[in-house]
């Protein structure tokens, strides 16, 4: 598991002592976090790093990412390239063949499938009887779907697949809340705006996740905005959602699920 340091609170400093990250607030030591442990930063809002901190980080291929108060991406420290020219040259050779583009695009797609089946068919154990019956048939309808990917004959033939697979995801989800249903039912899926507390939970730490999959593909050497099952936009890590897709359900649902459930 990746060692990344999350740092919310407002007026916060961080920089160098020795090889240790200090972490001040209104010139209180906080915290000492040695920079070995330390594989990247994550700051929310009015936090402030020293530059020699954030040189250092980058040449130790560690990346530090700003996000505002609320958990939207801003930006990202770029550090020198790692891997070798030729992995980016495969990268973009594989994106450009269209037979090689959906295989990969079918495996991200069967692993976030899995999972969500997976992550379902868990919460169903746990689950009243009624409830469970309800998340079995959601993953079986999941499962099948897992089982039309090879026959898929187009990537957009697979991004149907994942969509409806996705609905039966999304219509059994608040089955999996144990506690506080009527604060946190989801009633649809909301991206941007959030319309609800779940969905801004969800979006909150898929960002989150979004941006460790970017830092993890720019750590190899691999172009986070050349993917495979998202299409190529200007702008867009397609790589990088490509990859956490597959951690969706398994990390992201699961954290926000265990959260609620344990109140």
């Amino acid at each position: 598991m990746r060692h990344l340091l999350y740092i919310q609170t407002q007026g916060s400093y961080l920089h160098l002592d020795t090889d240790n990250i200090r972490v001040e607030v209104e010139r209180e030591k906080k915290a000492m976090i040695p920079l070995h442990h330390v594989e990247g930063i994550v700051v929310f809002g009015n936090v402030l790093l020293s530059p020699y901190l954030i040189q250092k980080l980058g040449r130790q291929h560690k990346p530090v990412t700003w996000l505002t108060e609320w958990g939207m991406f801003t930006a990202r420290t770029e550090t020198p390239v790692s891997g070798n020219v030729l992995l980016r040259v495969a990268q973009h050779g594989c994106a450009g063949d269209p037979a090689r583009t959906l295989a990969v695009a079918r495996y991200v797609a069967a692993g976030k499938l899995q999972n969500q089946k997976t992550t379902l068919l868990r919460a169903a154990r746990e689950a009243a009887e009624d409830d469970a019956l309800l998340l079995r048939q959601a993953a079986r309808d999941i499962n099948g779907q897992i089982g039309c990917l090879p026959l898929a004959a187009t990537v957009d033939e697979v991004r149907g697949i994942e969509g409806t697979a996705a609905r039966a995801y999304w219509d059994a989800f608040s089955l999996m809340l144990r506690q506080n249903r009527d604060f946190f039912w989801l009633r649809e899926r909301t991206r941007r705006p959030a319309r609800d507390p779940i969905n801004a939970a969800l979006n909150f730490v898929y960002t989150v996740l979004a941006n460790d999959c970017a830092s993890a593909c720019q750590g190899v050497g691999l172009n986070p905005q050349v993917g495979f099952l998202h299409a190529l936009r200007p702008g867009r890590a397609s790589l990088a959602l490509d990859l956490m897709e597959e951690f969706r359900a398994a990390v992201a649902d699961r954290a926000i699920l265990t959260l609620i459930n344990r109140q």
